[in-house]
């Protein structure tokens, strides 16, 4: 048996995964929080004036082994689920709930947090990151409610305890109801559309399924699936589309009833801890501050946003009807939105794909900006072995050829692996403990058909550049404590780095030496990439309508009051909708309530408006970094050393104001997006 809490031997602590079994983990979890909870217990007991280091310093250096099972486990269940697996989560879930309440909910353990806090604020002594984390220790403590009396601190352990569950099985029966949810094809007449690869691809997953002569497409997690853009049979859209939409939402895998009981507990907690809504208390402690400044800033966007996708929509059903298709079908936009963009701007996407393949797009693309920005090189450790065959690893170095950190990406969509793309961690770097980082991609770019190369879509293109924009954040840390680690920002923040990485992805240098086709090697022609810029714009109406849709779902269902009564998970979304001016039969959320997995089992409850509010970030540093030269390492070591390397060591926009000189302005969004005009 391997006790997976031990520190491995291996370089950067990299888990030993050949060595973990699941019935290691269980176990391992229950020594590591019996441990953790008297390392606790001796700080909260200690009958030493309460100070920095006696209290929260030691509360930082408590519970490394119950960290290093969590990150372990929770890596390899959103990986490589299995029945297995998935039995051991529904069990330790809670009981990691109820540990980690037991500590936050400890009066005598608080006593001495608020000690600290008011002595520092009666005469301050403590700077830089020091003060930073007695400010935060101090909040989240308040902010988990150990300021109620017993009988509030019982009942509020009580909620996490039936949340926690409840969370962990939805995203169980999502990930389920997905993989039951695929279209299966019979004849290949009907893929009229798909590339060659996606049609082996397809048929490689069917005889997977044990459907050998048919087809299957399986789903990712938006609203919109990609071969909605390039299918030609109108039925198989639909069904398509309609498999999609309605995953979850009836049968054994229902999650309705999970969305109300979820909203219904979160309402209730932020009651006891004094705020009006789940929102109220979520905005607490991000950036935006408040629900009335995110109103203010979202109502800016919504009107500009459906104005452009109600032009979009006139364009798209004069396109259909000379089809002969007298009404456009919400399966129908995006197959005629490609087709008016290749025709309007000459860019075939399906074309395009030959000149994206995986591996040129890393080491020549992503890996390449990241050198030419920051120095770092990004070396194959094949003698080191991931949690799954298809999980690679590089050695991550300085400008010196120093080490400093392992990167794991694993790319693929396979069955027992959620849906969407995500950046984590297995080891955070902190110098407190000193540990490097080791940091891990994972997408789901479906499989090439066997002895075939990954082509990429340029929406995969995105998010490969996206989420090592996170791995950057995590990989150039250089933070004391474990608590502000890397991407331990507020959750509006998060993404802000992520999105700025973005930019390279057209840049004339990166685009050079990446963007070559798979067989010739030739670069893609200058005029297609000029198309393709000048197409930008192209379906942002669509694009904004679609994210704001589903912001704005989120916080309806985060805005209810505990004894709000919602009969139906369907009809509260459409009137959520209505209510805020953007129900366009046209463009669904892009996720409705049973498959938005961010909200209602992952950590953007109340928060999914952070990814354009961290836009706004995102595209003013943009304009900085492009009238400043661009790809230039004077660029990176200012990005890196005001933003990247902070972590959450310092305030959130403390650090955009290091890197900008002023605050954020929203005028380049507006421009990004076309929301600065209609039409």
């Amino acid at each position: 048996m391997y006790d997976v809490a031990e520190p491995s031997t291996l370089p950067f602590q990299l888990p030993p995964f050949p060595q973990i079994r699941t019935d290691d983990l269980e176990p391992a979890f229950l020594a590591a929080m019996a441990e953790h909870q008297a390392q606790v217990r001796a700080i909260a007991d200690n009958v030493q004036e309460p100070t920095l280091a006696n209290t929260i310093v030691e509360l930082e250096r408590a519970g490394t082994r119950l960290v290093r099972v969590s990150s372990t486990f929770f890596n390899l269940t959103g990986t490589c689920s299995t029945e297995a697996l998935r039995a051991v989560e529904a069990r330790v879930v809670p009981a990691l709930t109820a540990h980690y309440d037991r500590i936050r909910l400890d009066p005598a353990l608080f006593a001495r947090i608020d000690a600290i806090a008011r002595a520092e604020a009666a005469a301050p002594t403590l700077t830089g990151e020091d003060a930073q984390l007695l400010r935060r220790y101090h909040l989240d403590f308040v902010l988990a409610g150990a300021g109620l009396d017993e009988q509030g601190r019982r009942r509020l352990a009580e909620l996490n305890e039936q949340l926690s569950t409840l969370t962990t099985r939805f995203g169980q029966n999502l990930l389920q109801a997905t993989e039951a949810a695929v279209v299966v094809v019979d004849d290949v007449a009907e893929l009229d559309g798909l590339s060659p690869d996606a049609i082996a691809a397809a048929a490689a997953a069917a005889a997977d399924r044990g459907l050998t002569g048919k087809y299957v497409i399986s789903l990712v997690l938006p609203t919109g699936q990609p071969l909605l853009k390039v299918l030609r049979n109108r039925d198989v859209r639909r069904r398509l589309f309609e498999a999609s939409v309605h995953r979850a939402e009836g049968g054994e895998h229902d999650n309705r009833p999970l969305v109300l009981q979820i909203a219904t507990l979160r309402a209730r907690r932020a009651q006891l801890l004094g705020f009006a809504t789940h929102a109220d208390a979520t905005v607490a402690d991000q950036t935006v501050g408040s629900l009335a400044a995110m109103d203010e800033f979202l109502g800016r966007l919504v009107g500009p946003a459906v104005a452009n996708a109600r032009a979009e929509a006139e364009l798209l059903a004069a396109a259909a009807a000379a089809d002969g298709v007298d009404k456009l079908a919400p399966w129908d936009w995006a197959y005629y939105s490609e087709r008016i963009y290749t025709e309007r701007y000459q860019v075939d996407t399906a074309a395009l794909r030959p000149y994206f393949e995986l591996e040129r797009v890393l080491t020549d693309g992503v890996f390449a900006a990241a050198r030419g920005l920051f120095g770092i090189e990004l070396v194959p450790r094949t003698d080191l072995v991931g949690y799954h065959p298809e999980v690679r690893i590089w050695e991550v170095r300085d400008a010196h050829g120093e080490p400093i950190g392992l990167f794991l990406g694993d790319y693929f969509a396979r069955e027992g692996k959620r849906g969407g793309a995500w950046m984590s961690s297995f080891v955070d770097q902190n110098e407190l403990m000193g540990t490097p980082p080791v940091i891990v991609n994972v997408l789901n770019i479906p499989h090439p058909a066997a002895g075939e190369p990954a082509l990429l879509t340029l929406d995969e293109l995105r998010t490969l550049f996206h989420e090592f924009g996170h791995a950057l954040h995590g990989l150039l840390s250089r933070v004391r404590y474990p608590r502000f680690s890397g991407t331990n920002v507020p959750r509006d923040f998060v993404e802000y780095p992520s999105q700025v990485n973005e930019m390279w992805i057209f840049w004339p240098e990166v685009m050079a030496g990446y963007a070559r086709h798979v067989h010739t090697g030739e670069p893609l022609a200058a005029a297609v990439v000029d198309s393709i810029r000048a197409a930008q714009l192209w379906g942002e109406g669509f694009a904004t309508v679609e994210y704001l849709a589903a912001t704005l779902l989120d916080q309806a269902w985060h805005r209810l009051g505990p004894d709000d009564v919602v009969p139906d998970v369907v009809e509260f979304e459409r009137a959520a909708l209505a209510a805020a001016g953007i129900d366009l039969a046209l463009v669904p959320p892009r996720y409705r309530s049973t498959y938005f997995q961010h909200i209602f089992d992952g950590g953007y409850s109340a928060g999914y408006y952070s990814y354009i509010w961290s836009e706004v970030l995102d595209a003013d540093t943009v304009d900085m970094i492009t009238e400043n030269g661009g790809l230039t390492r004077a660029n990176g070591d200012h990005l890196r050393a005001t933003l990247l390397s902070v972590g959450g060591s310092v305030p959130a926009l403390d650090a955009f104001r290091a890197l900008r000189g002023r605050d954020a302005r929203i005028e380049p969004l507006l421009r990004r997006r076309g929301l600065d005009r209609t039409g």
